[in-house]
C-alpha cells in the first residue's frame, strides 16, 4: 500500500509540475491566475459547504456517500462550465463559442443525476436481496 501511494503522490507531483510549465507560456497569466483564485474561492465559499451541510441533513448513511459524490461532480461541472454560462449575449464571431453551453451543462447534470439515482436504486436491490427474509 506503501508503494502505492508513493507512486501516487509521484505522479501528482509530475503532473502538477507540467501545469506550472503550461503556465509559462500564457500571455495572460493575471487573468489565468485570477481565475484560478475564483474557482479555488467558489469552491471553498459555495461548493464544500453545500456538500458537506447536505450529508448532514442525509441521515441515512446509504444515501449520503452517493449524494455527496454527486454534488461534488456537479459542483466541478458547474465551476469549469461557469465562464461560457455566464458569458455575454450573441458574439459578434459566432465561431468562438459555437455549442449550446448551458444545454451541454444541463445535459451533464441530468447525467450526474441519473447515474446517482441508477447507482442508489442498484445498492438498495442488492441490500434488499442480501437481508434474510424473516
Amino acid at each position: 500500500m506503501r508503494t502505492l501511494r508513493v507512486a501516487a503522490g509521484a505522479a501528482g507531483l509530475a503532473l502538477m509540475g507540467v501545469g506550472v510549465s503550461l503556465l509559462t507560456d500564457i500571455r495572460e497569466l493575471p487573468d489565468v491566475l485570477v481565475w484560478l483564485g475564483g474557482a479555488i474561492a467558489l469552491h471553498d465559499v459555495l461548493i464544500a459547504p453545500v456538500v458537506l451541510l447536505v450529508g448532514f441533513a442525509l441521515v441515512r448513511g446509504g444515501v449520503r456517500g452517493p449524494v455527496r459524490g454527486a454534488l461534488l461532480v456537479a459542483g466541478a461541472l458547474t465551476a469549469v462550465a461557469l465562464p461560457v454560462l455566464l458569458r455575454p449575449g450573441k458574439k459578434a464571431n459566432p465561431s468562438v463559442l459555437p455549442l449550446d453551453y448551458p444545454r451541454n451543462w444541463l445535459v451533464a447534470m441530468v447525467v450526474v443525476a441519473s447515474v446517482t439515482a441508477v447507482w442508489l436504486a442498484v445498492r438498495k436491490v442488492r441490500d434488499s436481496r442480501r437481508r434474510p427474509a424473516a
